[in-house]
């Protein structure tokens, strides 16, 4: 779409853009009442409003954003034998998996930021779980708003500071305070404050379906930001214990054994007794195999939740005229090199899911292989809906792939996160990610860096970087970072952060 000039359509050009037929892609909307579990009675009901919007070429949108879910932690996807998710795999099965999806920066606010922007951490500067949202940063939900679209953010925000107020770029406003909790939330509905009683997941999915088949004359914009799978992890009730007499599949790392921490920096060895450690995991207050349990058994309701929303989607219709996409905002360690949480670059803090579910626009079964970011996201839900990329936006849109276009594409991804005072196990990293190597730089710490063949070593085990043979792609690998960094302002943050560069680590010139 970013190709033609004009940024109104027709439906039919549209159509013509995605490939389906006018038959394939009825835009419908429905009338919501307060229940939100739909039943045969009030399916009917609701199936009987349905009115055509007429004129309209944009699809309803929806972005399902979860909290530290990592990519493989899903049935369809290597997860433990014992973790089924059908729902997931249902999404996944009839829609696009797209495999090789990270984000810049492993950590809950400056993921969020980035997704909400389309910028680096570094453009945003929400660089750290504690820092404000500066207010020229633009959300692309403003964009959407200004074009057409209701829009709506029901869940979790979790930028800046605790407050549950309103922000800009929603008309409807369902969320809570700072982490919020498991159990019985304080609601912010549109400015005003409703205790709940109920499992989060469940209250925000019910919240969720109620928008979805609300009656409206225009395209709709969802963004359900699940709580789940924060620690410290809380099952629903239907699903504590579930996994009590399950046997813990370790990863291969964890042991702690000189060889797997040969070559590894120090603090990640150092790291495995202190907060973000498998041996005094949040100082001691939690036990491993405990803490990996619940953290299954909080996936299960969130799997439950994206079942219920595809469900709604298809026995509404809303499937034929709804683009629906889910995604974490990270991954999570569980045991990986004795560490636990995010932040650092290791594969399972960085990689994250991404399926999008489009009937009649995704082939079933697709599973899409380009490197993605969260800077993504909001360059590509504003192309599907007709508006051009803004200039300040790091990402690309992505909605050609999943239109099965082939496309000229990125062949590395760029990773950062700035050292945390209330959390100061893991140092200020950059790094670059191929197809085939990684490569981690730590600043502030006098330590080793980390090149990894990851086409042939997934687990990261065996450190490349004292390695002659591989001298030549370290540099190469490190120029690249520090090029990236100066292309996209990057180097202006270490002034506020007061970071300063090593100069070994710099390329002549810089």
């Amino acid at each position: 779409l970013m190709k033609e000039k004009k940024q109104n359509y027709s439906r039919r050009k549209f159509i013509e853009k995605v490939g389906i037929s006018a038959a394939a892609f009825p835009l419908i909307n429905l009338y919501g009442d307060n229940s939100t579990i739909l039943s045969s009675e009030n399916l009917n009901e609701a199936k009987s409003r349905i009115k055509l919007i007429k004129g309209s070429e944009k699809p309803n949108i929806i972005f399902i954003l979860s909290d530290d879910h990592r990519y493989d932690f899903m049935s369809f996807n290597g997860g433990p034998d014992f973790l089924k998710t059908p729902g997931f795999d249902d999404m996944a099965n009839e829609g696009a998996n797209f495999e090789n999806t990270f984000v810049t920066t492993s950590l809950c606010s400056p993921s969020r930021a980035s997704i909400l922007t389309g910028m680096y951490s570094h453009k945003h500067k929400v660089v750290d779980n504690d820092s404000p949202v500066p207010p020229e940063n633009i959300f692309f939900p403003e964009y959407l708003q200004q074009n057409g679209y209701e829009t709506a953010f029901i869940g979790k925000w979790h930028m800046g500071n605790i407050s549950d107020e309103p922000r800009k770029g929603f008309d409807r406003w369902v969320s809570f305070k700072g982490q919020g909790v498991y159990y019985d939330p304080l609601l912010n509905i549109d400015g005003k404050h409703i205790q709940r009683k109920g499992y989060i997941t469940d209250i925000l999915t019910e919240n969720a379906i109620d928008y979805i088949t609300q009656k409206r004359k225009k395209p709709f914009f969802l963004y359900l930001s699940h709580k789940a799978v924060h620690a410290m992890f809380e099952p629903a009730e239907r699903h504590k214990g579930k996994f009590a007499n399950v046997k813990i599949p370790y990863p291969s790392t964890m042991a702690n054994t000189e060889e797997n921490y040969k070559d590894k920096p120090r603090w990640v060895k150092a790291q495995r007794y202190g907060w973000h450690g498998v041996d005094y995991l949040y100082q001691g207050q939690l036990e491993f195999d405990d803490f990996y349990k619940k953290y299954c058994e909080t996936v299960l309701a969130l799997d439950e939740s994206i079942g219920s929303i595809i469900n709604t989607l298809k026995k509404t219709g809303l499937d034929k005229s709804t683009i629906t996409f889910y995604m974490s905002d990270n991954g999570f360690s569980l045991g990986e090199h004795g560490l636990i949480d995010k932040r650092q670059m290791y594969e399972e803090s960085m990689r994250i899911p991404l399926i999008v579910y489009a009937p009649g626009i995704i082939k079933p079964g697709t599973k899409i292989s380009e490197l993605i970011q969260n800077i993504d996201i909001a360059p590509t839900l504003l192309e599907l809906a007709g508006i051009k990329k803004p200039e300040q936006m790091d990402g690309m849109s992505f909605s050609p792939i999943i239109r099965g276009e082939k496309i000229g594409w990125r062949d590395r991804v760029f990773y950062e996160y700035f050292w945390e005072r209330p959390f100061p196990h893991t140092p200020t990293v950059f790094g670059v990610r191929t197809t085939k190597y990684k490569y981690m730089t730590y600043h502030g710490i006098w330590d080793i860096d980390e090149l990894y063949d990851i086409e042939n070593d997934p687990e990261e085990k065996y450190n490349l970087i004292k390695n002659p043979e591989y001298e030549k792609l370290y540099k190469e690998l490190n120029t690249q970072i520090y090029d990236w960094l100066e292309s996209t302002n990057g180097m202006e943050i270490h002034l506020h952060r007061d970071i300063f560069w090593r100069a070994d680590k710099h390329k002549p010139g810089h």
